[in-house]
């Protein structure tokens, strides 16, 4: 099984798990052991899952003004949250890499592979829900016709991505490719790089 078919399996997994109750304060139940990286992708997964909801409730035009900058921070720190995971995700791969004997002519990728993982779960949500548009039995066949479309999209590019991972992948394990990572460096976050909190 390739890398990507093993993320692809797991983040269905993680959104099916999430619909069973399909509530955002439904604690994760995460099956992998911790060391493992289906543990990280899983996780990666439900966390996106949850805040996908998170997105759709604060954009109703009724909520509570309360509720809604309560919701706000609830995804600010889900944000921070889907960040440190994507950094986890890289780090197992530069230890994955790390004994690769890097060629003289190997060329730098624009993102890290976490990164690409990181829109491959985005990717299985979105199909999720587009399939959902398609099922819809109080649509309009005008509106489903137009979601398959879209759902047709997704899937290609799904298929593409996974690809694209897998290429990526192989490239660094035969030294083709070297990783080199980022570090995410949020300054809003920081009270001491965020002028609105440190001039307080």
């Amino acid at each position: 099984m390739s890398f990507s078919q093993l993320c692809n399996n797991i983040f269905n997994k993680a959104i099916t798990d999430y619909h069973i109750k399909d509530d955002i304060e439904t604690p994760i139940n995460n099956p992998y052991e911790r060391n493992e990286i289906e543990n990280r992708l899983y996780l990666k997964c439900w966390i996106d899952t949850v805040q996908w909801h998170f997105e759709d409730i604060i954009r109703d035009p009724h909520i509570d003004p309360v509720e809604a900058l309560s919701l706000k921070r609830r995804i600010d720190r889900s944000n921070q949250d889907r960040t440190d995971l994507v950094e986890q995700i890289d780090s197992y791969f530069r230890q994955r890499y790390s004994d690769v004997n890097v060629l003289p002519d190997a060329r730098l990728n624009t993102e890290s592979p976490a990164w690409a993982v990181d829109r491959l779960s985005i990717l299985a949500l979105k199909i999720y829900h587009m399939r959902e548009q398609v099922e819809r039995t109080d649509a309009t066949e005008e509106h489903r016709k137009k979601c398959q479309a879209k759902l047709n999209i997704l899937l290609e590019q799904q298929r593409d991505l996974s690809l694209a991972i897998d290429q990526l992948l192989d490239d660094i394990q035969a030294g083709r490719k070297y990783m080199k990572v980022y570090r995410q460096m949020k300054m809003y976050n920081d009270p001491s790089t965020n002028p609105v909190l440190y001039k307080k």
